[in-house]
């Protein structure tokens, strides 16, 4: 099982952009314990991150909602971002 680390940037996007919607808070969660559990699910669409985020990881909440990660440990990752694909990937 994963250990999960919150970064400080991480809890202030999560409130400003998941937390207000109950819908994407509950899928939020479900995606969580999927990652938790089996971070190598295919329903996740976890991917390594490329150029200046390439120490970074991702992983699908909704087809536009994603986690952004980075390895910290055997079995402990910190969230670092959640942000929309356009977000991360349109900068």
């Amino acid at each position: 099982m994963v250990e999960i680390v919150f970064s400080k940037t991480f809890c202030k996007f999560y409130s400003d952009r998941i937390f207000h919607s109950l819908k994407l808070s509950d899928r939020f969660v479900e995606q969580v314990k999927l990652f938790s559990r089996n971070s190598s699910s295919p329903f996740l669409a976890d991917h390594q991150l490329q150029g200046e985020m390439k120490k970074y990881r991702a992983f699908s909440v909704t087809s536009d909602i994603r986690i952004i990660y980075q390895i910290i440990g055997d079995q402990t990752v910190r969230f670092v971002d959640t942000s929309t694909h356009e977000q991360v990937y349109g900068k």
